[in-house]
């Protein structure tokens, strides 16, 4: 989750090979076309699945991250327990980031080992569903005025404030993305962008958090329904910005395009009527094509990818093609990305939900008349999946 300024416009290790061009992708006369035509803007002003990202308010996810981070406690929260067990919660997600990415992105967690004491107590913060901007911000600018004179910020790009275990009012871990227009938080000459404060959900997530967290400071929305009963509808397990404890969390293709992590000649793209086929290497590897996306208005796409139980997706609870719907014009909260369930009869094991075994098996396919989309799954590979895709 992160959090809006009023005043904005409406992370398994694997061995990495270099990206190889598309396999078996082929298309018939007059409808091949470069990916860039499949590529959607975002029209949200804010975090979206849209290939315009801001770069000025969010960071680009490419190179090395230096993330420091700062440990807090609290007049009412005394500090309890070793640093270094607290590092060792969220390190992880340096691992899973750099997995994720096919090594293109880094997270260097620089640990500062010292209590920084706030100078209010814990629950004066504010910290529940519900915290204001403002709120959050005098949060991160007194952590900041309380470490400055034991670091220099100007080496970092964003922070990570940990909060000790005893601050049970800090109770969940939003972002803190600045607002250009504001004067902000600056120490010692050097603007503070972008900060995750950890709560004690944190416990509960794991350091996968961080990962999902930091995502937002790429410009990438939530996945998870923000009203509702039904907190995964969209999503399920599919990516770690949906249910971030999910069984195969890794970041969709759709979004590692987005991202930088995916090349242009990984995309197949059928942007308007005509027929492809093309052999997709599951996301989880790097190399071949990743994603096919038919386009089907301004905002609107549907994308299919091959998933594996590999890397950060073992526990996946199927395996197959994974078809879904983008539209960059929904904001967070309220399903940019929803995942077409090809096996909606299907008894979920434990662990898993119905919608955790959407993926597509050979001789299935999926088609909506509005659009006239057609995706048929051709064959299946140990790594791969081909399909056809189709648009009248």
């Amino acid at each position: 989750m992160k959090l809006r300024p009023l005043t904005a416009a409406l992370a398994l290790t694997i061995t990495l090979t270099a990206a190889t061009p598309a396999l078996a992708d082929t298309a018939r006369p007059g409808t091949a076309a470069p990916a860039s035509d499949c590529a959607l803007p975002g029209q949200t002003g804010w975090t979206d699945e849209g290939h315009n990202t801001d770069y000025t308010q969010f960071q680009q996810p490419l190179g090395t991250k230096h993330v420091l981070m700062l440990f807090v406690d609290f007049p009412d929260a005394p500090a309890t327990g070793s640093l270094d067990d607290y590092y060792r919660e969220l390190a992880p997600a340096q691992d899973w980031m750099k997995q994720d990415s096919y090594g293109r992105l880094h997270l260097e967690i620089d640990p500062l080992k010292r209590w920084i004491t706030m100078p209010q107590t814990s629950a004066s913060y504010g910290f529940q569903r519900g915290i204001t901007f403002d709120q959050q911000e005098l949060y991160v600018k007194q952590a900041v005025q309380a470490a400055a004179p034991y670091t220099d910020f100007s080496k970092y790009d964003m922070l990570y404030i940990v909060p000790t275990k005893t601050a049970s009012a800090i109770a969940f871990s939003p972002t803190y993305l600045y607002d250009p227009t504001t004067a902000g938080i600056t120490v010692n000459g050097t603007r503070i962008k972008w900060a995750i404060t950890f709560g004690q959900d944190m416990y509960h997530w794991g350091y996968k958090v961080a990962d999902h967290e930091t995502s937002h400071t790429f410009g990438l929305p939530d996945l998870y329904a923000f009203t509702g009963t039904d907190v995964h509808p969209y999503v399920g397990g599919w990516d770690l910005m949906g249910n971030i404890a999910g069984p195969a969390p890794q970041h969709t293709g759709w979004e590692r395009w987005k991202f930088g992590w995916i090349d242009d000649r990984q995309v197949a793209c059928l942007p308007a009527s005509g027929s492809r086929t093309a052999r997709l290497e599951a996301v989880e590897r790097p190399g071949g094509t990743k994603i096919a996306v038919i386009r089907t208005g301004e905002s609107t796409a549907y994308v299919a990818e091959s998933r594996r139980a590999i890397a950060g997706d073992a526990n996946a609870c199927s395996t197959g093609v994974l078809i879904y719907k983008v539209d960059t014009s929904t904001q967070t909260g309220y399903g940019p990305v929803q995942v077409v369930n090809g096996n909606p009869g299907a008894t979920a094991p434990t662990g898993c939900t119905a919608l955790d075994m959407a993926a597509y098996q050979p001789g299935q396919s999926f088609s909506d008349p509005t659009t006239g989309v057609r995706i048929d799954v051709l064959r299946r590979g140990p790594l791969s999946d081909t399909v056809r895709i189709t648009k009248q």
